[in-house]
C-alpha cells in the first residue's frame, strides 16, 4: 500500500489507451502534436483561405486565446487522426492546445529575446453529427467524444481550479514543484508521506503538506446542470438530468433556459455520498458518476433534429420545397387553420387565433434599449367538456418547443424559476422553470383558474415584459422568458351563466389585459348542431385504430405543420405598412369609445379593459398573419381579419356583462331590479330556511316593490305559471337553489 504514496505518481489515467504498442512510435506524443500542428496551418477553403492560421492570428489580435474546430474539417484532413481524437480525447486534447500554442508563437513571429509568453490556446469544438439522447449515453462511451442536446436548468457561479500546484512540507520544509491537476470535475489526492522521509533524510509527521497558493496555476470553470428535451422522455417517466463542467472561455456562454448541442467527453468521477457498512468501510467501492466536460457548446432556439435537419438542408430538400411551395399559396392561411386539431369539431375562430399564435409577430427592440414582445397569448374561458385542453395538448406537439402544465399542480416557483441549495456544495443555485424553458416557444397552462392568486401574479411580468427577476436568498438576476402562454380555464360557476355576465370571470384586470385574445366558449344546445359534433365524433373514433389514417384534402400533416412554422419563425420578421397603420389608429380609437360608451351605459367598468396593450396585440396578430403567408409587410387585408379576430374573442368577452336580448330581458333596469331583488334575498333569508314562495312574491310586491311589480305582472311576456313575477321566479328558481341560500316549499 506504500507504493501508492510515492513522490513520483500523482495522477494515473486508467480509462487512457489500453494498448500503446500498436500504434508505433510514428504515433507517439510528438508525432500527434505536429499533425494538429499541420492541420491548423495548412487546412484551407479554396486557394488562399488558411481558416485556422487566420483565426488564430484574429483571435490573438483581440486577446482571445481560443479558438473554434469543426470536427468535420478534421475529419476530412486526416480520418485516421480524427477517428484517434474521438477515441482518446483525454490524450490528444493537451497536445492539440499545445500545437495551437506553438503555431500562434510562429505566426505572430515572437523573437527569442522579446521575452514574450505566448498565451494557451483553448481548442473548442462543434461537430454536424447527429446527436444521441441522455439515455443512450453508455459505459462504453466513457471517455469519448459525445453529441448531446439538452435544455440548461441550472448554472453555477464561476470557481477556481488549479491546474498546476506547488506543495511545500510544513515540517522540512520540502517543496514539489508544478504537480499538474487533470481538468474536470476529479481533484487530486495529496501525498501523504514526504518524499525527504521516503529517503532517509527527515522524519516528517503524516500528511504534511501544504499548498503553496502563490504558486498555483489555476483556470475559471463552471458547472451546468443539463436536462434531455421533452420530445425524448418517455410518458410517464421523469427528465434526466446530467452534469456538466465547462473552464475558461466556455463559461459564461448560456443561461438557464438556453437549448444547446453539447459537445464534450463523457468522464466519471467518485460519488461523494458513499455509503458505509458497519466496519467503517466504503461499500460503494468502484461505483462512479458520470458527467461531461464541454468541449463546444451551440446554443439554439431549438435542438430538434428538425432543425438541424432545416440548416444543413439544400435546395432540393423536399421539406423544404414544401415550405416554399406552401408560402406562395394563395389560401396558406386556410391551410393552416385546417390543419390546426383537425379531429377537434368547430372552433374555427378558436384555431385561427391559435395558429396567429403558432407563428407569432415580430419583436422589435427600441433604440433606448426596451423591447415589444412578438407572442401572443390567449385565453380559452369557458364551459368543461368543449375541449380546451385536447387544443393545448395539440399545441403542446406541434410547436416546435413547448411546455404542457396544469395551472393546480403548478406553483409560482414551478413557472417562472426556483432558487434552491446545492446538496453538494451547499451554495445556492438557480432553476428555471416551464416559462424559462419554454424561451422561444409556447406554455399551455390548463386549469387556469385553479390556480392561486399570489402564483398568477408571479407570471405577470414574464407574459409582458417576457423576463424573471429573481431576488432571493443573495441571487439578483434575470432570465428571459419570450414564449407564447396559451391558457384555459373554467368559468366561476362550471359553466358559463348569462345571468351573471361579467361575474363569471373571476380573475384581475391586470392579468386579463395581458391576454391578446380572450375566447368566451359556450356549450349552446342546438339539435342541428349537435347531431353534426355526433357524426363527427363517431367518425373520429372509428377511425382511431387505423395505422394510416387518410388526412383531409387540404390539411398538412403534423411534421409538416411544425417545420413550416419553425421556418417561417426564422425567416420573416414583417413590419406594418403606413397604410394599415393608419387604419388601425382608427379603428383603435372607435373601440375606446365604443368601450368607453358601453360603460357608461351600465354604470360599471368593464372586467376585461381596452387598453394600449390591446392595440399592441392587433398590430402583432396583423404581424402574425403576414408571417404565415412570408410576406414581408402587413397589410390592410391582414388588419382587418386581425379586427374581426380581436371582435369575436377579446371585445365579444369585454361586452359579455350585458344581458340585453337574452332570457327576456330587454333592458338594463330589468337586470338592475333582479340584482336588488337577489340583494333583499340573500338579507332575508339565512342558509335552509324553508319558505313559501308565494309568500315572499307577495311579500315584496305589497311592501318594496310595487311599481315595478305591478309592470310585471302586467306585461303578458313577463308572466309564468302562477301568475308570478318573472323577476322572482329566476332569483328563486334560477339563482338560490345553485347555491343553496334557499329551500322552496
Amino acid at each position: 500500500m506504500e507504493g501508492f504514496d510515492e513522490a513520483g505518481i500523482f495522477f494515473s489515467d486508467n480509462l487512457s489507451r489500453e494498448d500503446q504498442s500498436n500504434t508505433g512510435p510514428s504515433d507517439g506524443a510528438i508525432s500527434v502534436k505536429l499533425k494538429f500542428k499541420d492541420f491548423l496551418k495548412n487546412f484551407h477553403h479554396g486557394t488562399f483561405n488558411y481558416k485556422y492560421s487566420q483565426m488564430i492570428q484574429d483571435n490573438y489580435n483581440c486577446k482571445k486565446f481560443y479558438i473554434e474546430v469543426e470536427f468535420n474539417d478534421l475529419l476530412r484532413y486526416n480520418e485516421k487522426l480524427a477517428e484517434s481524437f474521438s477515441n482518446e480525447p483525454n490524450f490528444h486534447l493537451p497536445l492539440f492546445e499545445e500545437a495551437t500554442k506553438e503555431l500562434a508563437d510562429e505566426i505572430m513571429q515572437h523573437k527569442p529575446e522579446d521575452h514574450i509568453e505566448v498565451h494557451s490556446f483553448q481548442v473548442m469544438f462543434h461537430s454536424s453529427s447527429v446527436p444521441i439522447s441522455l439515455r443512450d449515453l453508455k459505459s462504453s462511451m466513457v471517455s469519448r467524444v459525445v453529441k448531446i442536446p439538452g435544455i440548461i436548468v441550472s448554472a453555477s457561479g464561476i470557481k477556481s481550479k488549479a491546474t498546476s500546484i506547488t506543495l511545500q512540507c510544513k515540517s522540512c520544509g520540502n517543496v514539489v514543484p508544478k504537480m499538474d491537476i487533470s481538468p474536470g470535475l476529479e481533484g487530486l489526492g495529496l501525498p501523504r508521506r514526504c518524499t525527504s522521509e521516503m529517503n532517509g533524510q527527515t522524519k516528517c509527521p503524516l500528511d504534511p503538506y501544504m499548498i503553496r497558493v502563490d504558486n498555483c496555476q489555476c483556470v475559471d470553470f463552471q458547472v451546468l446542470k443539463l436536462q434531455e428535451l421533452p420530445d425524448s422522455v418517455p410518458q410517464g417517466e421523469m427528465p434526466r438530468h446530467l452534469q456538466l463542467y465547462c473552464d475558461r472561455y466556455l463559461c459564461e456562454q448560456v443561461v438557464p433556459g438556453n437549448k444547446v448541442l453539447i459537445v464534450g467527453i463523457y468522464c466519471i468521477r467518485k460519488s461523494r455520498t458513499g455509503k458505509r457498512s458497519g466496519d467503517g468501510k466504503d461499500k460503494n467501492v468502484g461505483v462512479r458518476n458520470p458527467y461531461v466536460r464541454i468541449l463546444g457548446i451551440k446554443v439554439d432556439q431549438w435542438t430538434d433534429e428538425t432543425t438541424s435537419s432545416s440548416q444543413n438542408s439544400d435546395e432540393h430538400d423536399p421539406m423544404l420545397f414544401m415550405c416554399e411551395r406552401l408560402s406562395k399559396s394563395p389560401n396558406v392561411y386556410e391551410t393552416i387553420c385546417k390543419s390546426i386539431a383537425p379531429s377537434i369539431f368547430g372552433f374555427e375562430n378558436e384555431k385561427k387565433a391559435i395558429a396567429c399564435l403558432l407563428f407569432g409577430g415580430s419583436r422589435k427592440r427600441m433604440p433606448d434599449g426596451l423591447t415589444r414582445r412578438g407572442d401572443i397569448n390567449i385565453l380559452l374561458l369557458g364551459d368543461p367538456g368543449t375541449a380546451k385542453s385536447q387544443l393545448l395538448k395539440f399545441v403542446e406537439r406541434v410547436s416546435p418547443i413547448a411546455v404542457y402544465t396544469s395551472g393546480k399542480g403548478s406553483s409560482a416557483a414551478g413557472l417562472t424559476a426556483s432558487v434552491s441549495r446545492d446538496p453538494h456544495t451547499r451554495n445556492f443555485v438557480m432553476e428555471g422553470g416551464a416559462m424559462v424553458l419554454a424561451d422561444g416557444g409556447v406554455v399551455c397552462i390548463d386549469e387556469f383558474d385553479k390556480m392561486r392568486e399570489d402564483d398568477r401574479v408571479a407570471i405577470h411580468e414574464a407574459m409582458e415584459q417576457q423576463t424573471i427577476s429573481i431576488a432571493k436568498a443573495g441571487i439578483t438576476t434575470t432570465l428571459n422568458s419570450r414564449c407564447s402562454v396559451l391558457a384555459a380555464a373554467n368559468s366561476v360557476y362550471g359553466r358559463w351563466d348569462d345571468l351573471k355576465g361579467a361575474e363569471n370571470i373571476d380573475f384581475m384586470p391586470t392579468i386579463l389585459s395581458r391576454f391578446d385574445m380572450i375566447f368566451i366558449i359556450k356549450d349552446e344546445h342546438n339539435k342541428a348542431r349537435d347531431i353534426t359534433m355526433a357524426k363527427h365524433i363517431m367518425n373520429v373514433h372509428t377511425k382511431a385504430n387505423e395505422l394510416n389514417p387518410q388526412k383531409q384534402d387540404g390539411e398538412l400533416e403534423l411534421n409538416e405543420l411544425k417545420y413550416y412554422i419553425n421556418y417561417c419563425r426564422k425567416r420573416c420578421g414583417p413590419r406594418l405598412t403606413e397604410a394599415a397603420a393608419e387604419k388601425l389608429k382608427t379603428k383603435y380609437v372607435l373601440m375606446r369609445s365604443g368601450s368607453h360608451k358601453h360603460e357608461m351605459e351600465s354604470s360599471k367598468s368593464l372586467s376585461i379593459p381596452i387598453t394600449v396593450r390591446q392595440l399592441e396585440a392587433v398590430i402583432r396578430i396583423s404581424e402574425s398573419l403576414a408571417k404565415m403567408e412570408m410576406k414581408p409587410f402587413a397589410t390592410e387585408r391582414h388588419v382587418d381579419e386581425s379586427l374581426r379576430l380581436f371582435q369575436v374573442s377579446t371585445m365579444e368577452a369585454a361586452m359579455s356583462g350585458t344581458l340585453a336580448g337574452s332570457d327576456e330581458f330587454t333592458s338594463t333596469e330589468d337586470y338592475e331590479m333582479l340584482m336588488r331583488i337577489e340583494k333583499q334575498l340573500k338579507k332575508r333569508f339565512a342558509v335552509g330556511v324553508q319558505v313559501s314562495e308565494k309568500t315572499i312574491v307577495h311579500d315584496f310586491v305589497k311592501q318594496k316593490y310595487p311599481e315595478h311589480t305591478e309592470e310585471a305582472l302586467d306585461s303578458p311576456p313577463l308572466k309564468i305559471p302562477g301568475d308570478e313575477p318573472y323577476y322572482f321566479h329566476v332569483c328563486v328558481h334560477s339563482y338560490f337553489p345553485r347555491y343553496d341560500i334557499l329551500t322552496l316549499n
